[in-house]
């Protein structure tokens, strides 16, 4: 890695001149100008070039860049970079800055607020903040002074970012925030009371809520504030900002027993708000409707249990909720009422709460027939039914993801008032279209169809609470359903429903035929979008019907002969699943048959696709027809299983195919997802008929293993693995002849990747890596015994240390998972799941396992060390804490060794001696202690400390200089 503040040159001009370019549009140079920018940020020549640029008339947003890359150096670099003595300098300089730019540009000063915030934190000798920062800006500069106070308890919030250990952070948010509050509190009422522009100045009110973590929100309402806030709501420039300030006073209270007087107070002045929603409603005003729908749903959220235990003096804030989202004609505010109902509803459930939901029942019944004209679809103006949303895209979209979460709301009100209540509600808006319109309709026009699509619609979104035992409102629904008027949005909405109702309809089968009748027919529309949804209705009349459609499974196949080639891919698959289902319950005497009856046909349309096969789309072609294959290999199980001796006839079936789709593998092993498919296929057949596939084991360990070294592709690992797992020593079908032979293949491939990775770097092919090591950890899993005393264990953990050096997070997952598999095995007590290996067996494993840590533990914290700062993404960071943290109970004096060591190769300037040692200290109090919790804090210790390493100074290109990784050989 090149040292921190490295010779390269950094002059103001140079820094523009990039910034410069980052807006042109050539690639290549804009990437030079921003790795250029990022060592700029991260050398000692920033600091002062920043504060020139700042002092310059450079163009606002060299500026702002300046002033952020100021925050940044103060941040992480101030402790490194900057010696104590002048730290009152940079002090002085930013106090200057910020009054220069008091005026704006805003930016620059909200930046330039922080830096002074942050610098704040970090001095802990400035003991008088607030005074020397209000007294340096002058009564003149509101703005900044209002900007300073709303970022510092944001920041303060933030301070892990910053180097201070825990004390000193706690230590000094009391002094920065508790200590200052009663004076920010006194200093924002004298500045309200200053003018009428600052009673309505939105800073103020950003000010406030800012400070609302700190302040006990009783203290904020029982002073001049509340009224300044409340005021303010009549005014058009403040009425957002004080809106939102209301709506965290009362996020505030959430604690309702600790804040009785606090809501007391609160709730009649919100209520008093409710004559404005038809006011902004009337005058157009969205931005402010929003945020008065925020506050009452905010308002409702807080004190939703309250309003439970007595609904009566809450009854108007719950009724300001329900007009909001009455008079939200263009659906711009009902979705921040969603959460209030959904909480509301959580406790009006309760048995105990059974009074109040009683009382507000009528609300949600209310709120139903509200969502059902809210779910319609717009009327075309222009009569183009195809083009409802006027070519807006983005509206239509925005209309299909509300009608979900509106779809979420109907559950709740299904919870309060009871399915059939609100299924009632649903029939009679379908009565009433059939009642008006129905007489009216022909094949080509059906008027006001969006009044019946609705109920459609709330239908479907009730299914999951509609249990298969509701008799009363479904049997006279269900007739009416299939009676639907010839409309392409009114089939597609009716095929929805009845797939979301298949488990009522097996309770019920006299619907069953006009059902399925309906659902079959669709196949022959022109709309590829009711295509789809009936394919996928009858993978769920398949699946829950599997039993009520035996009679007919020969009459299915016919069907699925048929019908199969004119579908889309994703089709094929849904209706391949669901037949699939079917045939696997029927008896097992017919299973063979029906496979042979199936699948035949599969297979030949396999072989043909295959012949055909000349260019990427054929073979593509040949990939998803494997799917399909599939389904019924993983699908058709026989339950219970066959007596040991006798021939399981779904796997006497795959035995006859296997030839053909070994056949298919070996003509198409240079096409990855092909070797795919067909190995999904067999994984499926091994985890699904596990011991009745030992008649097939033996051929395809031989195609598993010439895969491999042929084409060198993953896939070939992740079926040794299924077989690994179903064909494990502690398997009661499994005897000892074909585990010790499933082993040797095991470490045979093992042993083909570790030569192949030893050719290669992991870098090269991430993917096999990844599946190779979600290999080893089932070898580790199911044959410990076997595995870690076996010439291959410490060559599999030093490849796993090479693949350490990689940035992707699925092979770099795979093998922390392994690593930490591993560790696992060198602590006082061996996996809990080997408990079938007896004591002595597993301290020998331990024993050979604390060997290996011995010897390559310090390369081991040197590879985790080095991804946690430099190249982990951030999802790999718990495994890797997590492995250090075993490593510390296994070791915990060679560990903090290897820690201190490892620490002091990183490059100069990075990191000083002082941190280090303060680092070890924190590392050694906490081994130190007998508390395993205080050990386990280690852990987050190490990340904060990588945390901030990464943040101040590395990019990848710099390279890793001592903790670079070494190369992985293999000799075996």
């Amino acid at each position: 890695m090149a040292t921190n503040g490295s010779q390269q040159a950094f002059g103001v001009d140079d820094v523009l001149q990039a910034m410069l370019t980052m807006r042109g549009g050539d690639a290549e140079k804009k990437k030079r100008a921003h790795e250029y920018l990022e060592s700029f940020q991260k050398s000692t020549t920033a600091w002062s070039t920043t504060i020139t640029i700042l002092q310059s008339n450079a163009e606002a947003d060299a500026k702002l860049f300046a002033a952020t890359t100021l925050r940044g150096k103060i941040t992480y670099d101030l402790s490194t970079q900057v010696p104590a003595a002048e730290v009152s300098a940079v002090r002085t300089q930013l106090l200057g800055l910020l009054k220069r730019y008091a005026p704006g540009p805003k930016p620059v000063r909200v930046q330039l607020c922080v830096c002074l915030a942050i610098l704040a934190i970090q001095m802990q000798e400035w003991k008088d903040v607030l005074p020397v920062v209000v007294s340096s800006l002058g009564d003149e500069n509101h703005a900044c002074i209002l900007d300073f106070l709303r970022v510092l308890p944001e920041e303060v919030t933030e301070g892990r970012k910053i180097t201070l250990t825990d004390e000193e952070l706690t230590q000094r948010t009391t002094e920065l925030l508790e200590h200052n509050a009663p004076q920010v509190v006194q200093l924002l009422i004298n500045y309200a009371h200053s003018s009428e522009a600052a009673a309505t100045n939105s800073q103020l009110f950003e000010c406030i809520t800012s400070w609302l973590r700190e302040v006990p929100v009783n203290e904020i309402v029982k002073s001049p504030l509340l009224n300044i806030v409340f005021n303010a709501l009549e005014s058009d420039s403040s009425f957002q900002a004080a809106a939102e300030c209301i709506s965290t006073l009362v996020r505030e209270t959430r604690e309702i027993d600790d804040n009785v007087e606090t809501i007391q107070i609160l709730l009649p002045r919100i209520i008093a708000l409710r004559p404005k929603i038809q006011k902004t409603v009337e005058e157009e005003d969205v931005e402010s409707y929003k945020s008065l729908t925020k506050l009452f749903s905010e308002a409702g959220s807080a004190w939703a249990v309250a309003i439970a235990r007595e609904s009566g003096p809450f009854r108007p804030l719950v009724d300001a909720v329900l007009e909001c989202t009455a008079r939200d004609k263009d659906r711009d505010v009902i979705e921040f009422t969603f959460d209030f109902w959904y909480d509301l509803k959580q406790y009006l459930v309760l048995e105990k709460y059974i009074e109040s939901r009683v009382q507000l029942v009528d609300v949600y019944a209310k709120l139903v027939d509200i969502l059902l004209k809210h779910l319609e679809y717009p009327e075309s103006e222009t009569n183009n039914e195809r083009d409802l949303f006027e070519g807006d895209r983005e509206a239509e979209e925005k209309f299909r993801e509300f009608r979900h979460l509106m779809g979420d709301t109907l559950k709740d009100c299904c919870e309060i008032m009871g399915v059939a209540e609100c299924l009632t509600k649903v029939l009679n808006a379908i009565q009433v279209w059939m009642q008006k319109y129905a007489g009216l309709a022909s094949g080509t026009s059906v008027p006001h169809w969006q009044q019946l699509e609705a109920p459609l619609f709330s239908m479907r979104a009730m299914g999951r609470m509609v249990t298969s035992q509701e008799d009363t409102v479904l049997p006279q629904l269900m007739p009416l359903l299939v009676q639907m008027p010839a409309h392409e949005k009114l089939r597609f909405a009716t095929i929805m429903v009845l797939g979301r109702y298949t488990e009522w309809t097996a309770a019920h089968p006299e619907f069953l035929s006009p059902q399925f009748t309906y659902i079959v027919s669709s196949f022959d529309t022109d709309s590829k979008e009711i295509v789809r949804a009936a394919a996928m209705a009858i993978k769920y009349f398949c699946t829950d019907c599997r039993n009520l459609l035996s009679e007919q499974v020969v009459q299915l196949q016919q069907f699925y002969d048929q019908i199969l080639d004119k579908l889309p891919h994703i089709s094929q698959e849904e209706i391949t699943e669901g037949v699939a289902t079917v045939v696997s319950v029927q008896p097992k005497e017919e299973i063979y048959k029906l496979l042979k009856l199936f699948c035949d046909p599969l297979i030949q349309r396999l072989m043909a696709k295959a012949n055909n096969a000349t260019d990427n789309d054929g073979k593509l072609l040949v990939a998803d027809h494997l799917q399909l294959i599939t389904f019924f290999a993983q699908g058709v199980v026989i339950l219970p299983p066959v007596e040991r001796g006798q021939e399981d006839p779904a796997v006497k079936y795959w035995q006859e195919v296997f030839p053909i789709l070994s056949k298919v593998l070996v003509s198409f092993l240079d096409f990855p997802p092909i070797c795919e498919r067909v190995c999904r296929c067999w994984r499926f057949m091994v985890i699904s008929h596990r011991g009745a596939m030992a008649p097939v084991l033996p051929d395809m360990a031989n195609q598993l293993a010439s895969g491999f070294a042929t084409s060198k592709q993953g896939c070939f690992l992740w079926v040794t693995g299924a077989i690994l797992r179903e064909f494990s020593d502690d398997r009661e079908h499994v005897g000892e002849d074909m585990t010790d032979n499933i082993y040797v293949f095991f470490e045979a491939q093992a042993t083909n990747v570790l030569r192949f990775l030893s050719e290669l770097s992991p870098q090269d092919l991430p993917d096999v890596t990844e599946d190779f090591f979600r290999l080893v950890v089932d070898g580790l899993l199911y044959y410990p015994q076997k595995f870690i005393p076996s010439a291959i264990f410490a060559p599999v953990f030093e490849a796993a240390l090479s693949v350490l050096v990689l940035e992707q997070r699925e092979p770099l997952s795979a093998t922390l998972h392994y690593l930490r598999d591993v560790l696992g095995w060198g602590t006082a007590y061996a996996p809990s799941s080997y408990d079938h290996l007896s004591a002595s067996v597993a301290e020998q494993l331990r024993s050979i396992v604390k060997q290996l840590l011995a010897s390559q533990g310090e390369t081991l914290v040197k590879r985790l060390l080095a991804g946690m700062m430099i190249t982990f993404p951030k999802d790999c960071f718990a495994d890797a804490s997590g492995a250090l943290l075993t490593l510390f109970e296994i070791f915990p004096v060679e560990t903090t060794t290897w820690l201190d060591r490892t620490l002091r190769l990183l490059p100069d300037r990075t990191v000083t001696p002082t941190e280090i040692d303060r680092l070890m200290m924190k590392v050694k109090e906490k081994l130190n202690t007998n508390d395993t919790g205080d050990v386990r804090q280690i852990r987050s210790i190490l990340q904060d400390f990588t945390n901030t390493y990464r943040r101040r100074y590395v990019a990848p290109r710099d390279g890793l200089g001592a903790l670079e990784g070494s190369r992985f050989r293999f000799d075996g």
